[in-house]
C-alpha cells in the first residue's frame, strides 16, 4: 500500500516537473518571439532616409570662340554664370541588409548602403554676348551644366557635408545599439561586436 502511494506521488511530481518545463520552455520561446519582433520594429523606425542639406554658390565666365578663314576671322561669344546649388546627401536605411539569430540573440547588420549625393542647381546668365554665326546653343547648356556639377563634386569633397551626414547615421543606428542592449542582445557589424556609437564610428569611416 505504501508502494503504491510513493509511486503515485512521484508520477504526480513528474507530471508537475514536466508542466513546469513546458510551460518555461513557453514563456522562453514567447520572450525570443517579441524581442525579434521588437527589434524589427526598430529597423524600421531606423529606415527612414537620413538627409543633410546644404547650399553651394559660385560664378564663372563661359567663353567660346569659333574661328573662320584660316583663323583670320573669329565670333566670340560668352556670359557670366552664376550657379546656385542645394546638395543633399542622404543614407536609404530600407536599404540595409541585416541578420537575425534568435537562438544566440545576435543580430547582425550586413551592409549599409552608400550615401546618395543629390545635386539641384539653379543657373542664371548674365552679360551674355553672341553673335548670329556661333550663337549659344543646347551643347554650350550641357557643357555648362555637366562643368557645374563637376565643380561642385569637387567642393563637396572638401566641405563638412558628407562628415555631417555620416554622423546623422551612426546617431540614427545607434537608435538600434539601444534596443539590442536593453533587450541583452548583441550587435555585429563588419564582423565585430559593436558596444558604444563610438564603435559604429569607427567602423563606418574605415
Amino acid at each position: 500500500m505504501l508502494r503504491r502511494i510513493l509511486i503515485g506521488i512521484a508520477v504526480v511530481g513528474g507530471i508537475f516537473l514536466l508542466f513546469k518545463y513546458c510551460d518555461f520552455k513557453k514563456n522562453d520561446d514567447q520572450d525570443i518571439t517579441y524581442n525579434t519582433n521588437l527589434i524589427q520594429q526598430q529597423i524600421l523606425n531606423v529606415g527612414k532616409l537620413v538627409v543633410t542639406e546644404g547650399h553651394f554658390s559660385e560664378v564663372i565666365t563661359y567663353k567660346n570662340q569659333q574661328k573662320y578663314l584660316m583663323d583670320m576671322l573669329s565670333f566670340e561669344k560668352k556670359a557670366l554664370v552664376v550657379v546656385n546649388a542645394d546638395v543633399t546627401v542622404a543614407y536609404d536605411l530600407h536599404l540595409m541588409k541585416y541578420d537575425i539569430d534568435s537562438i544566440n540573440k545576435t543580430i547582425t547588420i550586413v551592409s549599409i548602403p552608400k550615401e546618395e549625393i543629390k545635386i539641384s542647381p539653379d543657373i542664371q546668365f548674365y552679360d551674355v554676348e553672341q553673335s548670329k554665326l556661333n550663337p549659344f546653343t543646347g551643347e554650350d547648356y550641357n557643357k555648362i551644366n555637366k562643368s557645374v556639377k563637376a565643380n561642385l563634386a569637387k567642393k563637396i569633397e572638401k566641405s563638412s557635408l558628407k562628415t555631417n551626414a555620416q554622423n546623422r547615421l551612426i546617431s540614427e543606428l545607434s537608435k538600434l545599439l539601444i534596443t539590442t542592449s536593453q533587450l541583452g542582445w548583441t550587435l555585429k557589424y563588419d564582423g565585430k561586436v559593436i558596444e558604444t556609437e563610438k564603435d559604429f564610428g569607427k567602423q563606418i569611416k574605415m
